[in-house]
């Protein structure tokens, strides 16, 4: 069936010239001008990997094998998981913003798992269809049971599960512990307890946010008095995260540039998991003795020399800062909270410039996309938008890399993004003809479908 209703006599020619014309329709919602032929390849590149995943799985009938092994129709198109662990940081609000259909697809389809499964369901580590669900249902979409995806989210931050092994611990304690070990190695299987823990506090925000949409005043209240769990494995000797033994005492041996795949962090080192708190930006620098040894601190992250390590999963460094490798992609931004947005865009810039389009053929990203996080990552920063915390319905703007982009949004209202001038520092960003106090810029106003101006030095 899907053969004769996608192919049947068409010639490849006539499939090909289809294919064409479906991804330019997609493509041309994000159009600029400005900027040199090289990265305008690049951004559209990326921009088409972003859509490559998640893969529908459902018949053109609607037909489909659901997570019981039974072939159900249930009315909507159904898609494999997203790659949470990556996805939520960027990509997956992309979505939203470009494919709201695909996206409303998307959640129906793990609510669906959800129910049948008992948990919502997660991708390699994490938690984090929690973020996903919560920014897609702020930014406006819907189309798919709300209810029904805050009570599977519910049971996540609640119940003890795959989905989110440990939970009973980081509930008593506040915080996972790990082990003391002699001599852990990058390959040692543990708790990986403070990226667990980082994250699990990210995700009982992400969901506190949607018990607050939904009138949940008690879950709420529970759930935000977890947020700032982070807290707990903040070393002020170090000034960096650390793990924690079972009775509360730090880890003896505990090295910040030794990266581990399971042990302590996840494919990362302290320095790349100590300044993820995208929910609470202010707090985690009010850990610091002030704004400047905050920010004496994050410059340690850009200037101190990677040590060498060899670990597949990390590579192309600016400092302990890993590229390659999501955990820290939205470090940067830290220095927004520190009056120094343009040290941010240094960094941006480089990575925009530096660490796509590698390798001999100019083919090749710093390290892994992952389902297209790397990619939606460029195609964010290029337009000027990020998500620093993708649960909000919000972006932090940043120095675009074109002097125009017209996004059409999920309305078919076009927003016009402006540059003016040619530095690094922001000096105003103007919305509709009025100025926006500070960095941040609702989802809102992009879907009035007017334009945003950002002025630079």
């Amino acid at each position: 069936m899907n053969l004769q209703a996608e192919i049947n006599n068409k010639t490849f020619a006539q499939i090909r010239q289809e294919a064409t014309g479906t991804w330019n329709e997609l493509l041309s919602r994000i159009q600029v001008k400005g900027g040199t032929e090289t990265e305008k390849e690049t951004f559209y590149s990326c921009f088409y990997r972003a859509f490559l995943w998640p893969a529908l799985r459902s018949d053109v009938n609607g037909d489909f094998v659901d997570a019981k092994r039974e072939v159900v129709n249930k009315g909507f198109h159904y898609y494999t998981d997203p790659s949470f662990w990556d996805d939520y940081r960027n990509k997956l609000a992309l979505l939203g913003i470009i494919s709201p259909q695909v996206t409303v697809d998307v959640i129906n389809s793990i609510i669906d798992k959800g129910e049948k499964r008992g948990f919502m369901p997660t991708f390699f580590h994490g938690d984090h269809a929690s973020v996903f669900v919560t920014g897609a249902y702020l930014r406006g979409l819907r189309g798919f049971n709300v209810e029904s995806a805050y009570n599977l989210m519910m049971r996540n931050a609640m119940i003890e599960s795959r989905s989110r092994p440990h939970l009973a611990e980081y509930i008593e304690k506040g915080y996972i512990s790990e082990m003391d070990l002699a001599e852990p190695r990058l390959e040692t299987v543990a708790k990986a307890a403070v990226t667990k823990t980082l994250e699990y506090t990210y995700d009982d925000y992400a969901v506190a946010l949607l018990a607050k949409e939904l009138g949940d005043k008690e879950g709420y209240n529970q759930l935000m008095a977890r947020t700032s769990n982070y807290k707990n494995l903040f070393d002020p000797e170090t000034g960096l995260m650390r793990g924690r033994l079972e009775n509360g005492e730090w880890i003896k041996n505990f090295n910040p540039e030794i990266p581990y795949y399971e042990y302590l962090y996840r494919e990362a080192n302290a320095w790349q998991s100590s300044f993820f708190a995208p929910h609470d930006p202010e707090g985690l620098i009010g850990l610091y003795e002030s704004k400047e040894a905050f920010e004496t601190k994050l410059d340690s992250l850009f200037t101190i020399p990677w040590g060498g390590y060899e670990a597949h999963n990390l590579s192309v460094f600016i400092g302990q800062y890993c590229h390659g490798n999501q955990p820290d992609h939205n470090f940067p931004h830290m220095y927004y909270f520190v009056d120094k947005q343009e040290k941010a865009q240094a960094i941006i810039d480089i990575c925009l410039n530096d660490f796509y389009r590698m390798g001999e053929h100019g083919l090749a990203y710093c390290g892994m996309d992952d389902a297209g996080e790397m990619s939606s990552w460029y195609v964010l920063h290029a337009m000027g938008l990020y998500t620093f915390s993708p649960a909000d319905p919000e972006y932090i703007v940043t120095v675009p890399l074109f002097d125009e982009i017209k996004l059409t949004l999920e309305n078919d209202a076009t927003c016009t993004i402006t540059k003016q001038g040619s530095g690094q520092k922001i000096t105003d960003i103007v919305y509709d003809g009025k100025k926006i106090n500070g960095y941040f810029i609702s989802h809102d106003y992009l879907k009035r479908g007017k334009d945003l101006v950002i002025s630079t030095r």
